[in-house]
């Protein structure tokens, strides 16, 4: 009695494995492997060492230089808490060009590399902007059909524009959530292919209309970047951001089992890089005086758009309804890069756990106390 029952849940397993393989859920196995085998209940910081990736490779580096007052004044007690009560690993502030604060936690330090999550979507559309610069495309307006017109199966995919995926008005059928095993960000995450998850999702409403933000966007429009450079993105980024920035450190982009980079996410680098990215959205797309990315691109990245009710442009969040506005690079769990023209500085928060607070427009208000918190310590040298 006892074997034929075992036979019965032997075979129940088999049918339920079999069904999860048919119907195309085969990631959650690698999804299961990664997460609640290893003690997690989702994606980490950390775990960018468990995928395929390329290398995007520095050139000299160039080191930060350091302010007089460089971690002289002590962290306010409430930044302090917070950055305790949501496991940061590393917060940085530059300003006026110079490292004013550099702290890091658990083991984490300057050169210790971690996963980006969404930072990677402003590098992804900083890659756009290099790309029009050097004449791959005709200009932001220019269709995602002239590259692969099999994605154009009625109007709405038509009138899809490489401007539509990277100010999120891509009109796509993607559920953003990052907590639901079933549904296309673990898919894309986890999954062996990432055109067999994009290319299969349709557009369900006209590009342009509609505001909502989706990794498949991002995703859509790497797959258009690395058609027109013909050349692995991770390749292109070195040559056009990397290098010329004077990164410290290599870093490694995610890739899918084809090789494909992961452009709505997971660029495994450190918050010293990072700030760098912020650095050149700061200059206007200049470095050293230098123009890299075209002013003017680097202004519609920073123009909130209409149909985001403000709070997106291209690639960045933006909040100029706040006393002192500023623009943010922001990946999950509170990866934040977070620019302040007015005051010539770039926060950098690095992290586990990102807080709960949001603001009326359901904007992270992490950014806005890690602004007040500085320029307290600001007003102490």
């Amino acid at each position: 009695m006892l074997k034929k029952i075992f036979k019965v849940f032997l075979l129940v397993i088999a049918s339920i494995i079999l069904l999860i393989y048919v119907s195309g859920y085969s990631y959650l196995f690698r999804a299961a492997r990664l997460t609640y085998m290893k003690g997690e209940n989702s994606s980490t910081i950390d775990d960018g060492k468990y995928f395929p990736s390329k290398i995007i490779s520095k050139g000299r580096p160039k080191r930060w230089p350091t302010d007089d007052f460089y971690n002289k004044i002590k962290l306010t007690n409430s930044l302090k808490k917070h950055l305790e009560e949501t496991e940061t690993t590393a917060f940085l502030v530059v300003k006026n060009g110079k490292i004013f604060q550099e702290h890091y936690w658990y083991g984490y330090g300057k050169y210790k590399p971690s996963n980006s999550f969404s930072l990677a979507k402003t590098i992804t559309v900083l890659l756009l902007g290099k790309a029009i610069d050097d004449g791959r495309f005709l200009n932001a307006d220019q269709n995602f059909s002239d590259f692969y017109p099999e994605f154009s199966p009625n109007d709405f995919g038509k009138n899809l524009t490489l401007r539509n995926l990277a100010s999120m008005e891509s009109g796509l059928d993607w559920k953003e959530d990052y907590k639901n095993p079933f549904l296309p960000n673990a898919a894309a995450y986890y999954g062996f292919s990432l055109a067999d998850v994009v290319f299969n999702k349709k557009l369900i409403t006209m590009p342009g209309e509609k505001f909502e933000y989706q990794s498949g966007a991002t995703q859509l429009l790497g797959f258009a970047i690395g058609r027109a450079v013909g050349m692995p993105l991770s390749l292109y980024a070195s040559s056009m951001l990397w290098k010329p920035l004077g990164m410290e450190n290599d870093a490694d982009w995610s890739t899918d089992d084809m090789g494909i980079e992961k452009t709505f996410c997971c660029i495994q680098s450190n918050a010293r890089d990072f700030a760098k990215i912020g650095y050149l959205l700061l200059n206007k797309g200049k470095i050293d005086s230098v123009p890299l990315i075209s002013e003017n691109f680097i202004n519609e990245m920073t123009t909130p758009t209409e149909k985001s009710d403000g709070v997106y442009g291209m690639g960045l969040w933006i909040n100029n309804d706040y006393r002192i506005p500023h623009y943010y690079m922001r990946g999950l769990n509170g990866q934040y890069v977070v620019v302040i023209p007015q005051y010539d500085m770039i926060i950098i928060r690095l992290g586990k756990k990102e807080g709960d607070e949001k603001d009326s427009k359901n904007r992270p208000k992490e950014t806005e106390f890690y602004i007040d918190e500085v320029l307290k310590m600001m007003t102490k040298n």
